[in-house]
């Protein structure tokens, strides 16, 4: 059903008092907020096509970084034309969990408390297997495979 010309648009709907929009009819509240919908998923997906570019542009150059310090995951910066580019790569550990049960049952027939080192899912808290002994570390080693996880890019304005 059309509404009249005086209607408020989406685009009105910033200059509204909250009253004024609750006042709207059924209708044109429906017609606004499949309007506001539709506009939600339209930025969506501008921004994803925006973020898709930037990592386009830079990923190489973040993967180049990364590889100069020695590192498959994390945080680096690199710099274009005065921006500052820092470009994260989160790290994802899993663990293979037949073979921390396999372990767990090796610590506990040691005499040791298996708990002192795995939380009860059979997942080990990175922090925790990074202060292992390397020996300890080595046993588990087979268990536990790295992946990473969707890269950020972040642009800044380099400080003058």
């Amino acid at each position: 059903m059309p509404h009249p010309n005086n209607a408020p648009r989406f685009d009105d709907l910033e200059g509204l008092a909250l009253g004024d929009i609750a006042a709207l009819p059924p209708e044109m509240l429906l017609d606004l907020q499949t309007t506001a919908l539709a506009e939600t998923a339209r930025v969506k997906r501008l921004r994803d096509r925006l973020e898709a570019g930037i990592a386009q542009r830079y990923e190489a150059a973040a993967a180049a970084e990364r590889a100069a310090q020695g590192k498959t995951s994390g945080t680096v910066r690199v710099e274009d034309e005065g921006v500052v580019i820092v470009a994260d790569l989160p790290k994802k550990v899993s663990w293979d969990q037949d073979r921390l049960a396999a372990m767990a049952e090796r610590i506990r027939a040691a005499g040791d408390d298996p708990a002192e080192y795995l939380e009860i899912a059979y997942r080990v808290p990175e922090r925790r297997y990074g202060a292992w002994p390397a020996a300890m570390r080595e046993g588990f080693a087979d268990a536990r495979s790295e992946t990473t996880g969707k890269p950020v890019f972040r642009l800044e304005a380099r400080d003058r």
